[in-house]
């Protein structure tokens, strides 16, 4: 073989390692948060709050549509993430006559004092899609829903993407942008828990489906 084809060979043959460690270390997982069927992986505040929560249907379920929501509860990921992006299928029902119909997602948020404290998706009727911090600072960025009221299917099935990288925070419902938001507090948690959230108030059920997740 010739001086000039042994070249060419290494020549390919770098090439081909530089390419698969570059795809080696872009690939990126994602991993599903729940498996249709139980609540492997899940925990509450309080033990006794998990007969809240039912896996059934594919779906995770709070709320009986019956009676009314005495207080928040929350449902989270027994692991924690920083950077990643998040998406779900999620739909809420109920009467506004009853009380407040509401709920969220919970992301970076952490347990203090038994409270579910940190960054909130928010869910209902004149919260759509806003940034709330949980039992900390209250709302922080207001949904933009310009565009997001044509598409929103209020009672029905909805998708919800957070994307949260360093200090931007990003939502998306039904692949509308609804926030894009910088945090300046550096002393906020990067890291913290994912949480499903049923709100105090009316009669109402919460249900989610279909929780993935890929570390940024």
């Amino acid at each position: 073989m010739s001086l000039l084809k042994n070249k060419s060979l290494l020549l390919q043959l770098v090439l081909a390692c530089i390419c698969c460690n570059v795809s080696g270390q872009s690939a990126k997982k994602t991993v599903s948060l729940f498996d249709g069927k139980t609540l492997t992986g899940w925990k509450t505040i309080e033990p006794a709050e998990m007969k809240l929560w039912t896996a059934a249907d594919s779906s995770l379920k709070s709320g009986d549509g019956k009676n009314k929501i005495e207080a928040n509860r929350y449902l989270f990921t027994t692991k924690e993430y920083g950077d990643f992006e998040f998406r779900c299928l999620f739909r809420l029902t109920g009467d506004p006559k009853t009380g407040m119909i509401n709920s969220g997602i919970q992301y970076r948020s952490v347990i203090e004092g038994g409270k579910m404290v940190g960054y909130q998706a928010d869910i209902g009727t004149g919260y759509w899609g806003d940034i709330y911090d949980e039992h900390r600072r209250g709302k922080l960025i207001g949904g933009d829903l310009k565009t997001l009221s044509h598409v929103l299917k209020e009672n029905g099935w909805n998708t919800y993407i957070i994307r949260c990288k360093g200090n931007r925070h990003e939502l998306y419902i039904n692949g509308v942008k609804t926030c894009d938001y910088t945090e300046q507090d550096q002393k906020m948690p990067q890291k913290g828990v994912i949480a499903v959230q049923i709100h105090s108030g009316g009669v109402a059920q919460v249900e989610f489906k279909d929780l993935v997740l890929t570390e940024l």
